[in-house]
């Protein structure tokens, strides 16, 4: 076997071995609430949240600093284990640590998951006014799939106004 298959491996092995309850952590410092969310895996986030995981436990692995399970539900574009994750009251707009501070509309703009970026704008994810609003989003160059949600956004608005505009033309 290759050293890097091997080292993967070990590597996988030993993460696997780390995470036997749902307060630990792997090198990571994901849970496996994390795992889950990130795999898609729907009946092991509802067996989590069932149990009173938390559904917004933070990551404080060296790389993955404030990420939280719907951060990763996100980035695989998993809407289900979004949606469960909502309704177990993650945090629509929790923010990693650093120096962008991404929330989860960010990580699935990022990977270009145009469902998810649907869903979390339908589902309320803030938006400032600005798509160059580098206080609220990360630079562009960054983030490019993030002209998606403002597309989202423009539509949800002019739904929303054309379904207010009909519904108060009918009481007239």
């Amino acid at each position: 076997m290759p050293r890097e298959q091997s080292s993967s491996l070990r590597r996988s092995l030993s993460c696997r071995r780390l995470l036997r309850s749902a307060s630990d952590r792997d090198d990571r410092g994901w849970t496996l609430l994390h795992v889950g969310a990130r795999k898609g895996d729907i009946k092991e986030v509802k067996r989590l949240l069932s149990e009173g995981t938390d559904a917004n436990v933070a990551a404080w692995g060296p790389k993955s600093q404030g990420v939280t399970p719907l951060h990763l539900a996100a980035e695989g574009g998993h809407l289900r284990i979004m949606d469960l994750l909502l309704e177990h009251g993650a945090n629509i707009d929790a923010r990693t640590k650093g120096s962008c501070g991404w929330t989860p509309l960010h990580i699935a703009a990022k990977e270009r998951k145009r469902q998810a970026v649907k869903f979390l704008v339908e589902n309320g994810a803030f938006l400032p006014d600005n798509i160059n609003d580098t206080r609220f989003n990360p630079p562009l160059h960054y983030c490019v799939g993030l002209e998606w949600a403002y597309e989202e956004l423009k539509r949800l608005q002019e739904d929303g106004s054309s379904s207010y505009e009909s519904s108060y033309s009918s009481d007239n």
